[in-house]
């Protein structure tokens, strides 16, 4: 199983961002799939969890009404569109596949990618 991010890099604040997680590997549609964050210091936390369907999604209370998660099943491919970026959405972006449901505990996480680094800052 590999996922694949992409999309991160350098952004000055309130700009925007659009992450891809290429999947391979795995039954793309039979995993429901998720967005999480790493700062320096913390630990990882979730941003966001898309069903399989993709009809369901859930969001931070961080991220909520700055960020849509959606997914193309047709390509095998999870994305992560992230507006009015501030300087606290700084951190290495992992996305991840669970296959039981969207849950927002990242040790119940089935698979993880290497991670892309955003940072936001002028």
């Amino acid at each position: 199983v590999q996922l694949v991010e992409s999309g991160g890099g350098l952004v000055q604040p309130g700009g925007s961002l659009r992450l891809s997680c290429a999947a391979s590997g795995l039954a793309f549609s039979s995993y429901h799939m998720g967005w999480f964050r790493q700062a320096p210091g913390k630990e990882r936390e979730f941003v966001a969890g898309i069903s399989k369907s993709g009809r369901d999604t859930t969001y931070a209370d961080s991220v909520k009404g700055r960020s849509t998660i959606s997914r193309d099943n047709a390509k095998n491919t999870l994305y992560l569109q992230m507006n009015s970026l501030k300087p606290e959405d700084t951190a290495v972006y992992y996305c991840a596949a669970n296959i039981g449901g969207v849950v927002r505990e990242p040790r119940l996480w089935h698979y993880w990618g290497q991670g892309t680094q955003v940072t936001v800052s002028s």
